[in-house]
């Protein structure tokens, strides 16, 4: 962390890094830092070797950040919480129930 950095600018600065939106699952973490790794990697990139590998430890280090960000965040099991995440299906069928007039 730099002088004065919050941690919001860690976490923005790993998730840039990553080259991720603003909201992200694991899966598009791991997969987006694979990806970069392979692409940045010393042994695959030998056209510029300095700048490979330091692209390949920030990539590497953003992904730890992100990890531990993720490994750390508590997670809310809510009704509003959960409700945002529900089907199409689900949300009509609270909507209109199962009156035989939209089925």
């Amino acid at each position: 962390m730099h002088e004065m950095e919050s941690h919001f600018d860690v976490i923005t600065r790993a998730r840039k890094i990553l080259e991720l939106p603003e909201a992200a699952t694991r899966n598009q973490i791991r997969e987006n830092y694979h990806a970069l790794l392979k692409k940045w990697h010393p042994d695959k990139n030998s056209a510029t070797p300095d700048m490979a590998e330091k692209k390949s430890r920030e990539i590497i280090h953003a992904y730890h950040t992100l990890l531990d960000y993720c490994d750390h965040y508590q997670y809310s099991f809510t009704r509003k919480e959960v409700d945002k995440y529900i089907s199409d299906r689900e949300r009509w069928f609270r909507q209109f129930g199962s009156d035989p007039i939209w089925a």
